[in-house]
């Protein structure tokens, strides 16, 4: 799992027994594909529910400083559900 590190403005290592983890309101700003910013991001799938699939939203980069394997292979997932 993972949580937001609101120290270092980037995706972390979620804490011990915790399951999920608040997200801070994020400011969305439309910008041209060849000015987004890539290094050190984590393409996190954006899904409506926990089901996955046909929920899907959208890809939403955030900051990393680890490789992007550790979050695939952790299922690291924004959520819009309460």
């Amino acid at each position: 799992g993972a949580r937001w590190d609101t120290q270092s403005g980037t995706i972390a290592e979620a804490c011990l027994q915790e399951v999920t983890s608040v997200m801070p309101v994020i400011f969305a700003k439309a910008i041209p594909a060849d000015r987004q910013e890539t290094k050190h991001t984590y393409e996190c799938p954006v899904y409506k529910t926990k089901m996955r699939g046909s929920n899907y939203v959208w890809t939403f980069r955030l900051k990393s400083q680890d490789k992007t394997t550790k979050w695939v292979l952790a299922g690291v997932a924004l959520l819009l559900e309460a």
